[in-house]
This record gives C-alpha cells, sequence and structure tokens, in this order.
C-alpha cells in the first residue's frame, strides 16, 4: 500500500492533525476517535458502493468489502498499537 503510494503518511497525518484539533475540555479523545471511526466508515461505504454498478452488485459484494476492511483494520490497528508498545515512554509522558 504505501510502497505505491508516496503520500499515504502525509494524508493520514493530516486526518489525524483534524482529529487532535477536535479534542477540547468539551470534547474527549474518546468522541473524536468514535466520529473520526464513524467517518472513515462512511468513507469507505461510499468507496465500496461506488465502485458497483447497481445495488445488486452492492449486496453481492457486501461481505467481501466488510471482510478487507476489517482485515486491514486490523493489521493496521495492531501494527500501530505495536508500534506504542515499542515507543511508549516516547510517545507519552506517564501519569503521575
Amino acid at each position: 500500500m504505501t510502497k505505491e503510494d508516496p503520500t499515504f503518511y502525509k494524508r493520514a497525518d493530516e486526518h489525524i492533525r483534524l482529529s487532535n484539533s477536535q479534542v477540547s475540555e468539551e470534547i474527549s479523545r474518546g468522541m473524536v476517535s468514535s466520529s473520526f471511526l464513524y467517518s472513515a466508515a462512511r468513507f469507505n461505504a461510499y468507496v465500496c458502493a461506488s465502485s458497483f454498478n447497481s445495488s445488486k452488485e452492492l449486496i453481492e459484494g457486501k461481505e467481501a468489502a466488510m471482510a478487507f476492511f476489517m482485515k486491514e483494520y486490523k493489521n493496521m490497528l495492531e501494527e500501530n498499537m505495536d508500534d506504542y508498545i515499542q515507543n511508549f515512554s516516547k510517545y507519552l509522558k506517564p501519569k503521575n
């Protein structure tokens, strides 16, 4: 994915910057995370739907598309969790 797309991480960082800018005293990281996750799901549903010619085709391809996105998300989440495990003290300040 990233080898073919040199701007992959730049776009991802822009999404993260936007999400971080939405966190405030009234809006928690968890609330922003939920909105971010919903928007990714909504956009990916649009991407899938726009690749088919009819609702019937979309119904037929739905399970395969969902399996693809869930597998990709799981792999990306695992990669990032492992990164945070390895770099915890570098990325996060310890709570007192």
